[in-house]
């Protein structure tokens, strides 16, 4: 693999993101309604290849509930709005009311409320009376706090879902959760991440996860590469956690985890290609936080936002588009890739000639960088 030489002292891989990369047609062709965009993790099956980030500014308890009828896969952020608050529509609309410079002093301390295990319980409930498949997330910091409450709701899929996740996280202050022995013991599949190299991701693998979200701060409410300066590049970490996929399937005798692209995927050109480079779904922030009913009114922020001690994120306007079902199925009224992003991703497969989802991953793709402004 090529290193380019950043000084004397230091050489660095050249990675690349979604923008650098694009897709090529083969000689075959397809009618878009002939192709399938459906996926399938451990019993559940889907749709679409589709995840709604667990985010306030994405998912309240009526919209995981509009987004599952319609096919995808909501996740409730049980860190959030709605298990800190009986009510917290007034607590949304103050957010999105809020002045950018006091954004996020205010979220501080809007999050500061405790999270109550009862809240928990009801949203769950919520989502399991409505008929659509459960999915509640939490970090893991909070994950050996709060698991036991997820389960006893009767979550289906189970979440944990932070900046970055690694199987062995060194703690000299407290024990740190082990993910093999957690996932072992627990009933439910787990999906765990973000992840953004191949070691990662296979150590994650190795501790029995069901997927692997792939991605490091790479959002559109993200300052992390400013905070900490690390950025993955996401067409590269989604290739890498593929071969960690294959590597690990030949490893395990036949064991397939499932990888899920969380991060830098705002437009359906961006599906298209982290499909491309081997996701089995992506999970949606921003694209969703666009939709009219969306409960962020316009805005969208995730956990970095409103951290305690070290702020890696902002609430950005984004404006609202159209509705849930207009951005997942259209018509589109826009032609930027924001609206009917699962037309557009039948429509790509199609012209390349594949038919479902696991054989678009082996579509040809080029480095072909371009100037979005």
């Amino acid at each position: 693999m090529t290193e380019i030489e950043i000084g004397r002292g230091k050489r660095g891989r050249r990675a690349y993101s979604f923008d650098d990369i694009a897709v090529v047609p083969s000689r075959r062709t397809r009618d878009p309604e002939e192709v399938s965009v459906s996926w399938q993790i451990d019993a559940y099956h889907f749709d679409l290849p589709v995840m709604a980030a667990p985010m306030d500014s994405v998912v309240s308890p009526d919209t995981a509930i509009r987004l599952g009828q319609l096919g995808a896969l909501p996740v409730l952020d049980l860190e959030g709005l709605w298990t800190r608050y009986d009510d917290p529509t007034p607590i949304l609309e103050e957010i999105a009311a809020l002045e950018p410079g006091s954004a996020t002093a205010r979220m501080q301390q809007i999050y500061a409320e405790p999270i109550k295990p009862e809240l928990i319980t009801e949203r769950l409930r919520e989502l399991r009376e409505a008929g659509v498949t459960v999915a509640g997330a939490l970090s893991p910091q909070r994950t050996q706090q709060h698991w036991k409450t997820v389960v006893d709701a009767g979550v289906d899929l189970f979440v944990i879902r932070g900046t970055t996740v690694s199987a062995e996280h060194v703690s000299g202050r407290a024990e740190p959760l082990n993910l093999k022995r957690f996932i072992y013991e627990l009933d439910v599949p787990v999906i765990v991440g973000g992840a953004a190299s191949y070691t990662a991701a296979l150590h994650l693998m190795r501790t029995g996860a069901a997927g692997v979200l792939v991605g490091f701060g790479g959002g559109a409410a993200h300052t992390t590469r400013k905070a900490l300066g690390i950025h993955a590049p996401m067409a590269s970490a989604v290739a890498d956690v593929a071969a960690a996929r294959r590597d690990y399937l030949d490893e395990s005798g036949g064991r397939y985890v499932h990888v899920i692209a969380d991060g830098g995927v705002g437009t359906s050109g961006d599906i298209v290609k982290a499909i491309a480079c081997g996701a089995d779904a992506v999970m949606l922030g921003a694209a969703l936080a666009r939709a009219t009913d969306a409960p962020g009114g316009g805005y969208h922020w995730g956990p970095e936002a409103h951290h305690p001690e070290l702020p890696r994120g902002e609430r950005i306007a984004l404006g609202s588009q159209a509705s849930l079902e207009e951005i997942l199925f259209g018509p589109g009224r826009h032609a930027d890739g924001t609206t009917n992003v699962i037309g557009a991703l039948r429509r790509a497969m199609a012209t390349t000639g594949y038919s479902d989802v696991k054989e678009f991953q082996r579509v040809e793709v080029v480095v072909s960088p371009y100037n979005l402004t």
